[in-house]
């Protein structure tokens, strides 16, 4: 089978172009690194692996009213589908088209807006071809990854086109970016690492075509059993600073040596004070999952809705406290300074 790559027929001399054309700011965060025609060759093929095994689960979603559509990823042998949130919007069900033109019903199930991540359901009967899902967490800017999607909707004549790229930038708050070319239709698609598992969906296509946001797979595994039960919660397309029904633990946080979040303020009657969270208490953790700074702390809470209850762990007079704190809503707090 002849893959592509941005148009191209992909072979060793156009895989040596993009390494020679790399600027000297990437091969120096470069992960791998890419040292002669041996190791250029195993790129290659590895690349070549990858759209192999992922060609059959990468899938064209199209809406009922065929209005819109865009693509989708199988992550389970039972049809589970991943998609971006912007795709399905709106809908309950959603027609899937596999690359050979098949074509089966799907029902829509939750999403976290927020993150523009959805999940849709393969109604017929499987079992179905799917890819496994990865680890973003584990990414590096420079690392190499492989993009699939059906640009401009489902396309008889040919089957998913193959990108191929790096990780250009990770923003925190569960996106990052490559130089994977996509367009319109692409949303919703995988984007593989270079051992052919999903590290994230692609989300925001930028105008240029060339440096396009992708929502890390972490994020979809905080949100996992919420968005499979059919909850739909966040807000699409919205900053999150400005997004005024976003969950709130309640308290105003400074950073200290070290990276160190400790409480500054905690408003009367908010949730933090009915939680009994204390000025000079330092914030640990979350539901289990230990912070490294304020931009982890609302990455964490992008998965939570206002009145959902939640464990905190703060450190207290040299000892570690646990509580619980239900979540409040931004609209309800308004910060005052004493």
């Amino acid at each position: 089978m002849e893959y592509r790559l941005r148009g191209m027929k992909m072979n060793l001399n156009i895989l040596l172009g993009m390494a020679l054309s790399l600027s000297p700011w990437h091969l120096v965060h470069a992960a791998p690194h890419l040292n002669g025609i041996e190791s250029l060759k195993r790129l290659e093929a590895q690349v070549k692996e990858v759209a192999k095994k992922a060609m059959p689960t990468t899938v064209s979603l199209i809406s009922p009213d065929q209005a819109g559509s865009g693509s989708g990823v199988i992550v389970s042998q039972d049809g589970l589908i991943l998609t971006a949130a912007h795709v399905v919007q709106g809908y309950r069900e959603m027609i899937v088209v596999f690359p050979d033109g098949k074509q089966e019903k799907a029902q829509v199930l939750g999403a976290n807006e927020s993150r523009d991540s959805a999940m849709v359901q393969i109604l017929g009967q499987g079992p179905w071809p799917f890819s496994e899902v990865g680890d973003s967490d584990e990414l590096k800017v420079g690392d190499f990854v492989v993009a699939l999607g059906h640009p401009k909707g489902f396309d008889p004549t040919r089957k998913p086109p193959v990108r191929f790229g790096r990780i250009m930038t990770r923003h925190g708050i569960g996106f990052l970016t490559s130089d994977c070319t996509l367009i319109g239709g692409d949303s919703g698609g995988p984007l593989f690492d270079i051992s052919g598992k999903v590290v994230g969906i692609h989300s925001h296509i930028a105008p240029d075509k060339s440096i396009n946001n992708h929502a890390e797979i972490s994020g979809f595994k905080r949100s996992w059993e919420k968005m499979k039960s059919g909850r739909v919660w966040g807000a699409l397309g919205v900053d999150r600073r400005a997004d005024r029904n976003r969950p709130i633990l309640g308290v105003f946080l400074i950073t200290g040596e070290g990276g160190a979040m400790r409480v500054d303020q905690v408003p009367k009657n908010s949730p933090a004070e009915k939680a009994g969270l204390q000025v000079g208490d330092v914030l640990l953790k979350i539901q289990g999952e230990l912070l490294r700074d304020d931009q982890h702390v609302q990455e964490v809470l992008i998965d939570y809705e206002p009145g959902d209850e939640i464990k905190v762990v703060v450190r207290r007079d040299q000892a570690e406290v646990e509580t619980s704190l239900v979540l409040g809503s931004a609209r309800l707090m308004r910060r005052s300074r004493r």
